[in-house]
């Protein structure tokens, strides 16, 4: 049976000052209750209540971007996952709407992915329209209690014919039994053009599965990926595999997706990505790409901070767009359910624009912000060649707060320069968030041990996390968006990413530039007020 959903209104905090229940169709009053919440980001997407984690089904439909997520209405820790369900046309607006799928009789809904069948090959279309088909993972929680591996995971299927708004689940469900593996799951469908058929890769236990299906009912096993590859030190989840046109050439490379719990790069969570060639049977690596993960346990990361995970692309984006699009997670397995939230529970990281990029090392995959987040601009300050030591207040000099913004970075390390340096947050508490950039070692680093709440997990502030290649020959290139509770920083061009969040007991107001140990030059520094969109 479905859980049915409790009101949402009835789930945010009487402490915020506003009687909810009494409002109405008052919109403007309760959105201003949501978004005055501690540590509500301003641009990127949350929940109104309740818990939420991967992203799933996110699929483009007549000028809709879809973006599902794993949902649970009734709390804001994990439990009976649903699909929650939002919209946007410009990746910033969304428009949160009701539960897309509801558990049943087979199980919970787990992550998955969503396609248009465009040539109507599961026989779904209606009246000449082609159906959105979504493939998910049942889960059944009673098979897993009592210990079955045989039967407590597997892949259903759903079709929409009015936008999403509303699923039919397939009446044969499950179009894919389990094998006898104990984890699973998460089916993410794409269209094989170069052989007219349906392409699926499923996450099994530490490795990956292939499928192949003409019409999204029933599915042939291909192969497996993923013995004796990459990062292996927990469960593989959220396969994404797609093929990209390396930047500058006509040569084409896939790309795998993978995240990974545990055995992230900072601890905990991470998603790792592959490079290589699909035949139609099997995904084998490039050879730049194999030789510089052969050693055990070796990856490439496609975000270094711990706050990133579960991320998968869009299907469907228009030729016209080209782009393949991207959202991730923005928490981490080892603290997401305690997280210092009162009425919701977590955020989804910024959109990201992928490319393929040629580099001495080979394909190399980059992460970068879309371009619809500069209609979010508001007020600007630039700092042009600057010279640093020790401390550079700038709080006075933006004109506004620093606690939405976007800062684009070029600064300079000489040989004989600071041996750190790079941007602080702080507040009159005394609390501090810095992100900064290390020249002897090379490395960028995120610092939330001294930015607030920390005591809510022993996992959460252990230390500095760390990317590596994060400029070069001294020359710090960064892009970095901060919102309230998260950081997140595009480096080398965005083959290295960090995302980070924290939770400061009062919002972030000043910022500072500083340095250790001698000078560093800011040749240019941008910084840009981000509004809430739709304002």
């Amino acid at each position: 049976m479905a859980i049915k959903t409790k009101l949402l209104y009835l789930l945010l905090p009487l402490t915020m000052g506003v009687l909810l229940a009494s409002c109405g169709n008052d919109k403007t009053s309760s959105e201003a209750a949501v978004t005055a919440e501690p540590h509500r980001p301003v641009y990127h997407f949350t929940p109104k209540a309740n818990w939420m984690n991967d992203p799933n089904g996110m699929v483009y439909y007549e000028g809709e971007y879809h973006l599902f997520f794993q949902y649970y209405p009734d709390s804001t820790v994990w439990g009976p996952m649903h699909w929650g369900h939002a919209v946007s046309t410009n990746l910033t607006d969304w428009e949160e709407l009701p539960i897309a799928l509801y558990p049943d009789s087979l199980g919970y809904i787990f992550s998955g992915s969503a396609v248009v069948d465009w040539k109507n090959t599961s026989g779904f279309g209606q009246n000449g329209q082609p159906p959105l088909v979504a493939m998910f993972t049942y889960h059944n929680m009673a098979a897993e209690k009592a210990g079955r591996t045989d039967y407590h995971q597997y892949q259903g299927i759903a079709y929409s014919h009015d936008k999403g708004r509303s699923w039919t689940k397939y009446a044969n469900n499950p179009v894919i039994p389990n094998p006898g593996i104990k984890d699973f799951r998460d089916p993410k469908l794409i269209w094989d053009a170069a052989r007219s058929r349906w392409l699926m890769t499923l996450a099994a236990s530490d490795q990956v599965k292939f499928y192949a299906s003409n019409n999204l009912k029933d599915w042939t096993h291909l192969s497996d990926f993923g013995q004796g590859w990459g990062a292996h030190g927990g469960v593989w989840e959220c396969p994404d595999f797609f093929p990209m046109t390396i930047e500058g050439s006509v040569d084409t490379s896939w790309v795998l997706l993978l995240s990974i719990n545990p055995g992230g790069p900072n601890g905990g969570s991470g998603t790792q990505y592959f490079v290589g060639d699909f035949d139609g049977e099997k995904f084998t690596l490039d050879r730049s790409f194999a030789s510089e993960i052969n050693e055990a346990g070796k990856a490439m990361w496609l975000d270094w901070g711990r706050d990133n995970y579960a991320g998968v692309t869009w299907s469907d984006i228009s030729s016209a767009d080209g782009r393949r699009l991207f959202l991730g997670w923005m928490s981490n397995w080892d603290y997401s359910q305690v997280t210092p939230t009162e009425s919701w529970r977590s955020a989804m990281t910024l959109p990201r624009s992928l490319s393929l990029k040629k580099t001495s090392q080979g394909p190399r995959l980059s992460s970068l912000p879309v371009e619809e987040l500069k209609a979010l601009r508001g007020k600007q300050f630039v700092l042009q060649n600057q010279t640093v030591e020790g401390e550079l207040n700038l709080t006075d000099k933006l004109g506004f707060a620093p606690t939405a913004m976007e800062v684009i970075l070029e600064i300079e390390f000489a040989a004989t320069g600071a041996t750190d340096g790079g941007l602080a947050l702080s507040n009159g508490k005394g609390e501090t968030y810095r992100v900064g950039y290390d020249p002897v070692r090379l490395l960028a680093y995120s610092d939330r041990t001294k930015a607030g709440k920390v005591d809510f997990s022993p996992k959460f502030a252990t230390g500095l996390h760390t990317a590596p290649r994060a400029a070069r020959n001294g020359l710090v290139k960064w892009h970095l968006f901060f919102d309230r509770a998260s950081c997140e920083l595009f480096a080398l061009d965005g083959q290295t990413n960090l995302t980070d969040i924290f939770f400061p007991n009062e919002d972030f107001d000043r910022l500072a530039f500083y340095t250790k140990s001698g000078p560093m030059k800011i040749i240019k520094a941008e910084f840009y007020e981000l509004r809430r969109p739709g304002n």
